[in-house]
């Protein structure tokens, strides 16, 4: 596996109260380059995220002293680093609750370490390539920083939303979700396409990662969620910006 100097920039936050877990994941992550950082417990996860700043956090749905949930909530507040979630349940409803608080994925355990890799990759490359999309927007300053269609106005500068001239809070990758659509209006976008263009999967990930992602994105958006006007479904293909 490569050990790269890019991977080594990356320092990347373990919470799990397992401890063969923490120690596979250290020895595979720290294989790969990155640095580690652990955390056994909930409240020791959010000081030592707060304080440190990782690069990104693999976060377990269940732990002493402070919920999963409850981290990723407390957490999400404050930074906007890559959260992927570990769970031992695979029900649907901790996966629609984790991303709906703001993780940016979730891996059900048992997990494949190559397939958590990846993931991993995946995240902190978004990330990487957002941030130099920001910087190159900020130098050169083009007169395409704005998408408008209809109702919604999108700042690529500001990475700001607003509908009917309110602005949105919007996370970043509800933000990056809605660019991509908005830069193609009227055109639908498949999940599978969506997952690789936002989420950087192109093998691995859930397509209900996206479906719950546009759902979040409906209830700030929309006046009505059960008919929406902005962000359309296209029955079994995919979802579309509709064009006024």
């Amino acid at each position: 596996m490569e050990n790269t100097e890019e991977n080594q920039k990356k320092t990347i936050l373990i919470v799990d109260d397992e401890k063969p877990i923490v120690e596979i994941l250290v020895y595979n992550l720290q294989k790969e380059g990155y640095a580690t950082l652990e955390a056994n417990d909930g409240v020791s996860a959010v000081d030592i995220a707060l304080s440190k700043k990782p690069d990104l956090i693999l976060l377990d749905r269940m732990l002493p002293k402070m919920d999963g949930l409850d981290v990723c909530r407390k957490i999400r507040h404050v930074l906007n680093v890559p959260i992927l979630m570990l769970t031992a349940k695979d029900e649907e409803i901790d996966k629609i609750l984790g991303l709906e608080l703001g993780a940016d994925d979730y891996i059900t355990k048992p997990f494949s370490v190559r397939e958590l890799m990846a993931r991993i990759k995946a995240n902190l490359r978004k990330t990487e390539l957002n941030s130099l999309s920001s910087k190159e927007k900020n130098e050169e300053k083009t007169e395409t920083s704005k998408i408008v269609v209809g109702e919604l106005e999108l700042d690529l500068d500001k990475f700001e939303v607003k509908v009917r001239n309110e602005i949105i809070d919007l996370t970043l990758r509800e933000f990056e979700v809605l660019k991509y659509l908005a830069t193609q209006p009227g055109q639908v976008v498949t999940r599978e396409v969506l997952l690789e263009k936002v989420w950087g999967y192109e093998y691995y990930g859930d397509i209900r990662t996206v479906d719950v992602t546009v759902r979040r994105i409906r209830e700030k958006i929309e006046k009505d969620t059960s008919s929406p006007k902005i962000l359309i479904t296209k029955r079994g293909i995919g979802y579309y910006i509709a064009v006024p």
